[in-house]
């Protein structure tokens, strides 16, 4: 089978996806009043709550959402199932429930101040689950500061070119932002700019390469970290996010362009196996791929930070479903490479997708490398090809460290601390969170924890979307086009928290230290997802009876 065929029908697919359904969805449920003020207007402080122009604010959120998840999951997931369920998952998680999850999480967030998804559990099911659920959601923030400052760490130190890039887009930010916000000058020319600023620091970093160890690197991007989480949100992180856009969606462009122009048979298996390392593929499947299907993040990122930013209730649509989609998209060309650039078994010349896994490249050389071959038949070369698509994912996941460390500050400033005493400053606020952070990954304890995470990630997407149908109840809304996919999030998460559970992490309790923590960590985590997803039924249920 063609991989490029199915690339054109996957692209019909996710448009439909978005001018049907999802505007369906619109006219049904959300109802936007273009007429109603948002909190970025009700609540303006220059810092946070501040209106941004839709094309911006689409950047903003599309890189915080994005980071690496779409481009690992499908590849995990193909390596380890095949191609075909891999490719489901993608086109109906993102048509029927990434796409319900995201949009619905991000309106429910702006009738309700802007708040996050925790605190708007408080309101509309109990204030045992706001209470869960917020410190849940910040501890699982703070260890996605940990592992993504490892990640950016070792990226720069293992490939230095791209350093004087990935550092001096954050310059081009700030001088966007002030051209924008403070000179007033438009979105367009102030992109074709900062866009020859940024060929010129890819040149220089190829020019000038920096090398420097990992402790220098990690210790240089939690300070920034730190340092961008409490400056206003104008000034750099909403710039600087649609810059990556910009990057991604370059990249996006020049990666379907050369999947059409080598338009390559898929070598690898439709199905290859119902059993995996990483468990069956039913429910294990539905944690692999996370980004790119539903992410429990993305209604952290869209209460937690878009919310503050939305100018207009009529863009949120094409903001939180139209960024959903585009992650789709990415994941559809992410798994088409692999299958259709790379050859499936093991062999030599670097293009063989099983010899980069198990010689320690991992997901990410795996997509550089199809990537590369995709676009170098364009006529780019190789090496240039290749380095961009790394310095393309690399520009994501830093978007996605800073958005964490903001989204940790708002968290445990809204929900935990209840904006109140010293703690409830936002540098104080976000210094706590760095500092667990830097303690995770200095003792490399992330590493016990992170197996995990993808577990812990779902459930965040199954608990949010109790949420949003309880407040939808309450409000006299329908429901369920929410509850649906909430029940099967909630299932399928439960279910592969329980298979860990029993067959990963217990069998090796008191051989390990590290299989008893997250045995420890899991049970609770099962036993947090059955309480607030009774709690959120409940609720429910009250709502429709009144």
């Amino acid at each position: 089978m063609n991989a490029a065929l199915i690339a054109v029908a996957g692209l019909l697919w996710f448009a439909l996806a978005y001018f049907i359904y999802g505007k369906y969805l619109d006219k049904r449920v959300i109802k936007p009043d273009p007429q109603r003020s948002t909190p970025a207007h009700t609540l303006y402080d220059g810092v946070d709550y501040v209106p941004a122009h839709p094309a911006v604010l689409f950047g903003h959120h599309f890189s915080s959402i994005a980071g690496a998840g779409p481009i690992v999951g499908p590849i995990l997931a193909y390596s380890l199932f095949g191609w075909g369920p891999a490719l489901l998952w993608v086109l109906l998680g993102t048509a029927f429930i990434g796409m319900v999850h995201d949009y619905f999480s991000l309106m429910t967030s702006v009738r309700n101040r802007g708040v996050s998804i925790a605190e708007i559990a408080e309101m509309v099911i109990s204030k045992t689950a706001k209470w869960l659920f917020s410190v849940f959601v910040w501890f699982t923030l703070v260890l996605v500061v940990a592992v993504f400052s490892v990640i950016t760490a070792k990226t720069l130190e293992g490939k230095p070119q791209i350093a004087i890039p990935t550092l001096g887009l954050i310059g081009v930010a700030i001088l966007f932002g002030i051209a924008v916000y403070r000179l007033k000058m438009k979105v367009l020319p102030a992109t074709f700019i900062s866009w020859a600023l940024i060929f010129a620091l890819v040149w220089l970093g190829y020019k000038y390469p920096i090398r420097a160890g990992f402790n220098t690197w990690f210790y240089i991007f939690l300070i920034y970290a730190f340092v961008a989480s409490g400056l206003p949100v104008w000034f750099l992180l909403q710039p600087r996010d649609y810059l990556s856009m910009t990057i991604l969606f370059a990249g996006l462009f020049l990666g379907y362009a050369g999947l059409f122009a080598l338009h390559p048979e898929i070598s690898g298996p439709t199905f290859s196996s119902f059993s995996s390392p990483q468990g069956p593929l039913v429910p294990m499947l539905f944690i692999i791929i996370a980004c790119g299907a539903i992410s429990g993040f993305h209604s952290l990122v869209g209460s937690g930070t878009t919310a503050k930013q939305l100018d207009r209730e009529t863009h949120g649509r094409p903001v939180g479903s139209g960024a959903m989609i585009f992650e789709g998209i990415l994941a559809l060309l992410v798994l088409l490479l692999m299958a259709g650039a790379l050859h499936w078994g093991k062999g030599g010349g670097g293009f063989y997708l099983h010899t980069i896994l198990e010689k320690g490249g991992g997901p990410i050389v795996a997509f550089g490398a199809g990537f590369g071959r995709a676009v170098s038949s364009l006529g780019v070369s190789l090496s240039a090809a290749t380095a961009f698509g790394i310095l393309m994912l690399n520009a994501f996941v830093l978007t996605s460290l800073d958005t964490s460390v903001r989204l940790s500050r708002f968290v445990f400033q809204e929900a935990i601390v209840r904006g109140k005493g010293p703690l409830s400053n936002r540098w104080v606020a976000s210094l706590i969170g760095i500092l667990l952070a830097w303690a995770f990954a200095a003792s490399n304890s992330w590493k016990v924890i992170w197996p995990a995470f993808g577990g812990a990630n779902q459930l965040v997407a199954a608990l949010s979307l109790f949420t949003v149908t309880a407040y939808l109840a309450g409000v006299k809304r329908p429901t369920t086009y929410s509850l649906i996919p909430a029940v099967f999030m909630w299932l399928v998460t439960e279910s592969a928290l329980s298979y860990l559970l029993l067959f990963k992490f217990l069998p090796q309790v008191g051989r390990s230290t590290g299989k008893t923590l997250l045995a420890l960590i899991t049970l609770v985590l099962i036993a947090l997802g059955v309480l607030v997803g009774y709690e959120a039924l409940v609720a429910i249920r009250k709502k429709w009876k009144k």
